[in-house]
């Protein structure tokens, strides 16, 4: 069969069992993440009915849908909103970082993997995954919530850490010169601030490039200017995420709410092509040997991360059941923690120990897929009226005893 072929029909088969794996989701009122993941598992690497020719799609689709994702969440934000809350977000950004990095550091200590994998696992438990928890903001209709603004500013230093740590974990783990390190690390926050510079300052000069009159031309040229700044950012060692979220800070206005409507489809199509492509390069058989520790750290690092944002949620201000949706909305992990384990194993395999770079991978990988499957499930915690009945017993005894 022509491979042409081959693709359409295995994309369209997949894309049809996913359409109904949607369905039930919403029926169960679940959210469809872990679903999708289960799909990806079961036509992946050693899967049931593993994808030949569309593989390809979905590795390039899985990309379009983080910067969709993070380009959308910052169209519901204006260029101000995003400085306050980068502001007030400040200690709460050095409190995510002791709180998650170090049990990740531990773990890897504890478990003799020496200090490069401490190193690597310190930014494994440390950043929560964007793509994730912008799918379950929008799933529970939350954009709008009071603590929505806290999660988005957490999320944004990590990603604009991200450009500190990755060059400085890329030099640890494969020994590059200090000075090598130091210049590339000079680039990538260099890149950061001409990005936020460029999207605080120059912001309604860019809306007014496109014109909500001529939707077509309004939905190429976001997109375009999306993957544009989201590629140049890759290439200056920048989160990806972090210049297509800046992208959507930047256009505002009129042509911001256009812009929302018309890459709302393309979103929700590409957002699933991400979830379903984690699961597919994913070998079920290697994760059954790491699931214990792996389940270990994951209850560890979910439980700091949502004391962080907890914590961060009360300092900004956020009511009781706020603090909650917040905390349990940032567990999920995600691209950056495989891309910092890939790095990590391939230094450990040149070394000459590729057992142990496989066993960290697939450690990660079990990590990761559990918090992206638990995520989505913890973050609806909140909205249930035994938790709801529980926080306001709670709050009113306190507040009694403070009366007292």
């Amino acid at each position: 069969m022509h491979e042409t072929a081959v693709l359409l029909i295995e994309v369209g088969a997949l894309l049809l069992a996913l359409s109904i794996l949607g369905r039930i989701a919403n029926k169960v009122g679940i959210s469809p993440i872990p679903l999708y993941l289960a799909a990806g598992l079961l036509v992946g690497e050693g899967g049931l009915i593993p994808l030949e020719e569309s593989r390809p799609f979905f590795e390039i689709g899985s990309e379009i849908g983080v910067v969709l994702l993070l380009c959308m969440l910052g169209l519901e934000y204006s260029p101000a909103e995003l400085v306050k809350g980068l502001r007030q977000a400040r200690v709460s950004g050095i409190w995510d970082a002791l709180l998650n990095a170090l049990p990740g550091a531990a773990f890897a200590l504890i478990m003799g993997w020496g200090p490069i994998a401490a190193v690597a696992f310190a930014g494994i438990t440390w950043v929560s995954s964007s793509g994730v928890v912008a799918k379950v903001l929008r799933d529970l209709k939350r954009l709008g919530n009071r603590e929505t603004p806290t999660i988005l500013s957490i999320l944004v230093l990590e990603d604009l850490a991200m450009a500190f740590y990755l060059p400085i974990v890329s030099a640890i783990v494969i020994g590059e010169a200090v000075e090598r390190a130091a210049v590339t690390v000079a680039i990538a926050v260099t890149a950061v601030f001409a990005i936020l510079l460029v999207a605080l300052r120059f912001g309604k000069t860019i809306s007014r490039v496109f014109s909500i009159h001529h939707l077509e031309s309004l939905l190429l040229g976001v997109l375009g200017l999306t993957m544009l700044v989201g590629g140049l950012s890759a290439e200056l060692q920048v989160s990806t995420a972090v210049g297509a979220f800046l992208v959507g800070i930047a256009v505002t206005g009129q042509v911001a709410e256009e812009a929302v409507r018309v890459l709302a489809p393309l979103r929700d199509l590409f957002a699933t092509v991400f979830f379903v492509y984690f699961g597919i390069v994913t070998a079920p058989a290697a994760l059954v040997p790491v699931l214990l520790p792996a389940t270990v750290l994951a209850v560890v690092t979910i439980g700091s991360k949502v004391l962080t944002g907890y914590l961060a949620a009360r300092s900004a201000g956020v009511g009781v059941p706020g603090r909650w949706r917040a905390g349990f909305a940032l567990t999920p992990r995600g691209e950056f923690s495989i891309v910092i384990a890939g790095l990590a194993a391939s230094s450990l395999s040149r070394a000459g120990n590729p057992d142990l770079a496989t066993y960290i991978l697939s450690t990660t990988t079990a990590y990761v897929l559990i918090t992206i499957i638990a995520g989505p499930l913890l973050a609806r915690i909140p909205d249930f009226e035994w938790f709801k009945t529980a926080v306001r017993r709670r709050t009113e005894r306190r507040s009694a005893r403070a009366a007292a």
